[in-house]
């Protein structure tokens, strides 16, 4: 009987074709958050039970761009580039599970397939998206990571801008953010093959980095602003007072999760 291998789709006899490679997956990159509050109910709405409101700041959100490079175990991607940088942005909340803190992706964005299968796997919802952002250099006219730096960014899907935010660095910081510091709380949901079925897999997972080795982070300011478009609900989380903006470069390692719930739903 023919051995099909490979970590996802697609398996092959050498498996070299699938798409991501075996964990742990390593990550270095440029992050840019921005964290407001908007209204409670509208981060309520995207939180599926037995998931709550965080109990402090429940309406904090956060929007994060990233420029990654990422790699397998061997590192082998980075000598081969196109397999390893990306772009993505995390919206980010906060939420509690049987009363411990979690944070939780409700949207994401990026820009290669690759990204795309760890993400289903891991349990962030992510989509297709065209994402850029300010990258600072010591030399010319792009910005330093200093204070009065500004950097900009954007996010648009399907052909419509629908996120866009400058940030000007004030200070170092003590922390990079508040809304993306806990484990993430996430769901892997797939429907069944048959109609009615309800649900082949639905499992309620923790994932958080195996570690991280990151630099000092910028506190700053942002204008962000969200837009309306067909396919997205982003803008419904709107901007109804600014926390604070920052700037990190990190490192980090994801090498698997933790099982919280797994249930099996019967015909909807």
């Amino acid at each position: 009987m023919t051995r099909l291998r490979g970590y996802l789709y697609p398996k092959s006899a050498t498996g070299a074709s699938s798409v991501v490679p075996a964990p742990p997956w390593h990550y270095s990159g440029d992050l840019l958050t921005v964290e407001y509050r908007t209204d409670p109910a509208r981060v309520r709405e995207l939180l599926p039970r037995p998931l709550e409101l965080a109990e402090e700041d429940p309406g904090a959100v956060a929007v994060i761009w990233a420029d990654w490079q990422s790699c397998a175990a061997s590192g082998e991607e980075l000598l081969d580039p196109v397999r390893s940088q990306y772009k993505e942005v995390l919206v980010v909340v906060r939420c509690t599970y049987r009363g411990r803190p979690y944070s939780r992706c409700v949207y994401i964005w990026v820009d290669k397939d690759f990204a795309v299968a760890r993400g289903l796997h891991q349990g962030y919802p992510k989509k297709l998206g065209s994402i850029h952002q300010t990258r600072p250099h010591p030399h010319g006219p792009a910005p330093r990571i200093e204070a009065g730096a500004r950097f900009g960014a954007t996010l648009a899907a399907a052909d419509r801008r629908i996120a866009q935010a400058v940030v000007t660095l004030r200070e170092p910081s003590g922390s990079g953010g508040f809304v993306n510091a806990h484990p993430m709380a996430h769901h892997r949901w797939l429907p069944s093959i048959e109609k009615g079925k309800g649900l082949a897999l639905d499992e309620l997972v923790e994932t958080a980095a195996a570690s991280v080795d990151a630099g000092t982070p910028w506190r700053g300011d942002a204008d962000l602003e969200l837009f309306e478009a067909p396919t997205e609900e982003l803008a419904r989380l709107e901007v109804r007072e600014p926390i604070a903006a920052y700037y990190r470069q990190v490192g980090t390692v994801w090498d698997g999760g933790l099982l919280l719930e797994s249930h099996t739903s019967g015909a909807e």
